[in-house]
């Protein structure tokens, strides 16, 4: 935004201005110094302000020599047209290098071929046998090199959205016997090759084309149906959520509500905010009373566990820093579980600590779709970590829950429970009050980020409440 605009900014005018900020804009009207006639859009009796902008990208802005307000035009009733003057830079840039993070496409293992393929690569790497080295750093480094020269690696590029939603297996078809011909013409450049290469060639396009229309029919013919207008409302809501996705807005605002443009400013805020949410603990009192630990031997960690913990974990989520999915383990099978992992975990609860790659996470911003999209308050941090330490964490947890008893009227964060099921049952409960015309007190209490801010040592004090052993206490 310049310095040469018209009067006081009014609501409108500030949003317009946090939308080029947002977009990394410049609003041209305002960066020329002109006379006010040359600079008022909008001319209502007593009224003239500036409403009507030319907007550019900032690293444009040097190619607009001048902008400014015909006197004596109008584009719409009261509307007065803006112009300006610019000079294109006709010149091929070389773009800069951007270093692309590139992941291993472990989505593949899902195929029994792949998968067995995986196996067979690691066998040889390790000697004919799969018996992984015992040390965490040294096997996961084999895993991953493993997988990126059997299951590939992807460019790291976005995804682009292809137009391809009324593709039919016709036209994929055609579409791969015209690849097979194009293929068999470049071998072998005979007429005979090419005339069949055109032939399918103009075959694709008529089914393409067919197939295309016919697509377009039915979904015309369904937007007339109530099916079709929820799925205008469904669209229409996903690309609100896009609007408002991290990876689009490209700007937040500071704890004054200032907005940051600079990547290093955005950057820096969010690390600010996860700090502060992380570390901060509300208003408690102190407990007075101690509680004695509960010193006592643990049992080591048996196969079983690990396999239970296996099956209770979902394929084909986001990894961690360290690169290495759940389903490396469910591949590999017993071997894994047999001869790797529950080794580590029994040297981990052994010696209370666990490997240093671990520790290390992503933290992912989710927006809540509810606030101002540029307000750090309102994102969930979402953090990705280590598959193989969610599967330690299962096996702990599960030995907890043997321990530690849970008031049966606990409903969230607990197994096949829901909360629906306590909603359910107080409608049940005001409904017999209001047959019995007796009155009802309820209290709805929701604190403000309650997850994040659970003192640890208050979690540590209940632990040993309940009698869990101190060496759980430690390893938590």
């Amino acid at each position: 935004m310049g310095k040469f605009g018209v009067k006081e900014r009014n609501l409108e005018g500030q949003m317009a201005v946090d939308f080029d900020k947002r977009m990394d804009m410049g609003v041209v009207n305002t960066y020329f110094q002109k006379r006010e006639e040359h600079r008022v859009t909008y001319k209502s009796g007593g009224r003239r302000t500036q409403v009507d902008y030319i907007l550019c990208r900032r690293g444009n802005l040097k190619e607009i020599s001048d902008c400014k307000v015909v006197v004596g035009e109008s584009v719409a009733r009261q509307h007065r047209m803006v112009v300006c003057r610019m000079t294109l830079l006709v010149c091929k840039k070389k773009r800069s290098k951007i270093e692309l993070e590139k992941k291993t496409k472990w989505w593949k293992l899902k195929k029994e071929e792949c998968c067995e393929e995986f196996r067979q690569k690691l066998r040889q790497v390790l000697g004919g046998q799969v018996v992984l080295p015992d040390d965490w750093e040294t096997t996961a480094e084999v895993i991953r090199e493993t997988g990126r020269k059997v299951l590939g690696v992807s460019s790291g590029r976005r995804k682009e959205d292809k137009e391809t939603w009324w593709w039919n297996e016709e036209v994929q078809d055609s579409i791969q016997r015209k690849r097979l011909a194009k293929k068999k013409w470049d071998m072998d450049r005979t007429e005979e090759n090419r005339q069949e290469y055109k032939e399918l060639q103009h075959r694709v396009k008529r089914e393409v084309s067919k197939a295309k229309q016919k697509a377009y029919d039915e979904l015309y013919t369904r937007l007339d149906t109530r099916e079709g207008e929820n799925d205008l409302y469904r669209l229409a809501r996903q690309r609100d959520r896009d609007g408002k996705d991290v990876q689009q807005v490209r700007v937040i605002k500071d704890r004054d509500g200032r907005v940051l443009t600079s990547e290093e400013s955005v950057q820096r805020r969010w690390k600010e905010y996860f700090e502060e949410l992380m570390n901060e603990e509300n208003e408690r009192e102190k407990r007075v009373e101690g509680v004695n630990s509960v010193e006592q031997k643990v049992d080591k960690i048996r196969k079983d566990e690990v396999r239970k913990a296996l099956k209770r974990m979902k394929s084909g989520k986001a990894v961690g820093p360290d690169d290495i999915p759940v389903e490396v383990w469910k591949c590999l099978g017993e071997a894994a579980v047999a001869a790797f992992l529950a080794s580590l975990f029994n040297r981990v609860l052994e010696s209370e600590r666990m490997p240093e790659e671990w520790r290390r996470s992503v933290l992912v911003p989710i927006f809540k779709n509810k606030g101002d999209v540029q307000s750090c308050s309102n994102y969930r941090g979402i953090k990705l970590m280590s598959h193989t330490m969610k599967v330690w964490e299962r096996v702990v947890e599960a030995r907890l829950r043997k321990v530690v008893e849970i008031c049966e009227q606990q409903y969230g964060f607990m197994p096949r429970k829901s909360t629906t099921d306590a909603i359910f049952a107080l409608r049940i409960l005001m409904e017999k009050y209001r047959d019995g015309q007796r009155e009802l007190h309820c209290v709805f209490v929701d604190l403000e980020k309650a997850y994040d801010r659970v003192p640890r040592e208050e979690l540590w004090y209940c632990m040993r409440k309940s009698g869990v052993a101190e060496k759980y206490v430690r390893v938590v």
